[in-house]
């Protein structure tokens, strides 16, 4: 079975059964699939094996009956994130009442800072090394977070591409979300970080130059 990103790419059986197994948190033996899906007992055998080669279930421990011990099948943390979720819809409502409470300036200082913070925690995996390396590392840092980012070579230097915004949909409305990436990045890094494209001003990917390390200067 090949790798699925939501429950809508599956069929209606298979979002039935992950959606019985979210709601059982010590799982369901095929008896009560069968009975929850209306199914035969093969039906439900071939789907549970697709779904554990994809990731998404797991048969656990047997459960005693009295009778033949039930196997339980469980949901992995990779089939519940196949659950829609409607972050950016709670996000922009989020930010639209900070721009009302805070202004402008408040909401970019905020986007700023929190940036700021997480690239400080990632700084130790991210700014020893070369030029390339730090690219490289860094590129690792947004791809882990959902950016689908690598290095690509432009104008005789690395450089990132992340080609899957996180913000899209809600950067659209607000591009003030743009100053977290930043801040993000030239914290993670201890560099100037430069927006060559943007993926809303058409681009088809956001690619980032990084600059040269700042200078460590002595203590007076």
């Amino acid at each position: 079975m090949k790798p699925v990103a939501s429950l809508r790419q599956l069929g209606q059986t298979q979002q039935k059964l992950l959606r019985k197994l979210l709601t059982e948190p010590q799982g369901a033996s095929v008896e009560e699939l069968c009975a929850a899906l209306g199914v035969t007992h093969n039906a439900v055998r071939q789907h549970l094996s697709a779904l554990i080669a994809a990731g998404c279930v797991e048969r656990g421990m047997a459960r005693p009956t009295g009778g033949r011990p039930q196997a339980r099948y469980l949901l992995l943390p990779a089939g519940r994130d196949l659950f829609p979720r409607h972050y950016g819809l709670i996000a922009t409502g989020i930010l639209e009442h900070l721009y009302a409470t805070n202004g402008k300036a408040g909401v970019q200082a905020l986007l700023a800072a929190v940036g700021h913070e997480l690239g400080t925690a990632a700084a130790s995996r991210v700014t020893e090394g070369s030029d390339d390396a730090v690219a490289s590392r860094l590129a690792e840092q947004l791809d882990a977070i959902g950016y689908e980012a690598s290095t690509v070579q432009r104008d005789g230097e690395t450089q990132v591409e992340a080609y899957n915004c996180v913000f899209h949909q809600l950067a659209k409305q607000h591009p003030d979300i743009c100053r977290f990436d930043l801040a993000f990045m030239e914290s993670a890094t201890g560099r100037p970080i430069q927006h060559m494209e943007c993926l809303l001003r058409g681009g088809h990917a956001c690619r980032f130059r990084i600059g040269k390390a700042r200078a460590k200067t002595d203590a007076a």
